[in-house]
């Protein structure tokens, strides 16, 4: 690894760790310069703008949710205990105390909702994505007559979110002890409802 793509690995490391504690609109390019021991030109150099980042800082934190949450569930078999895996790490992925605000993701898209551009597209995408992933694994579910034929994926899908953002809310925001075992219980309501005939 070359000297430069070290120091923007560090820079986006850096502003990854400072994003999941004050949102993409906390990022400041000063404080991250200061920080680092960079000047703000020099953190310029690797990152153009500060757009730039924040898309930057959304791959990032992809990558990283890719690698603790999807990987490790879809080496598993498919069906009922692979959604069970997923919502585990997603859970895990969402109270990770190396990420002291919470999922990024999560923070970004209340920020971003109703702000225009790119880093908003970007979001989009990968929630987009994630959603898809997870119909997919409801239909492959159906295949293994594990599930409903007549399941409606995309809405399963969007069940899972709606608990892990309610999660996410009530451990945060509102320090619900019990925040855990009522997703649990949301989610075990959601495959209940997923497997009646």
């Amino acid at each position: 690894m070359t000297k430069g793509n070290e120091t923007r690995a560090r820079i986006l490391d850096r502003a990854f760790r400072q994003a999941g504690r004050d949102g993409l609109s906390g990022l400041s390019i000063g404080s991250l310069a200061t920080e680092l021991g960079l000047s703000k030109s020099g953190l310029f150099a690797h990152f153009g703008s500060k757009e730039d980042l924040d898309i930057a800082v959304l791959a990032k934190t992809a990558d990283q949710f890719q690698a603790n949450v999807l990987k490790p569930a879809l080496r598993g078999p498919r069906g009922t205990a692979r959604l069970r895996k997923l919502f585990e790490l997603w859970l895990r992925w969402v109270a990770d105390p190396t990420l002291p605000g919470g999922c990024v993701f999560l923070a970004a898209a209340i920020e971003l909702d109703d702000r225009e551009g790119r880093a908003r597209d970007a979001l989009v995408a990968a929630q987009q994505q994630l959603k898809d992933l997870l119909a997919q694994a409801a239909r492959q579910t159906i295949e293994l007559g594990q599930f409903r034929a007549d399941l409606d994926c995309e809405n399963f899908a969007f069940e899972m979110f709606a608990i892990v953002f309610g999660y996410h809310h009530a451990r945060r925001l509102m320090r619900d002890a019990k925040a855990e075992s009522h997703a649990h219980a949301a989610f075990e309501r959601v495959l209940a409802n997923a497997t009646r005939h």
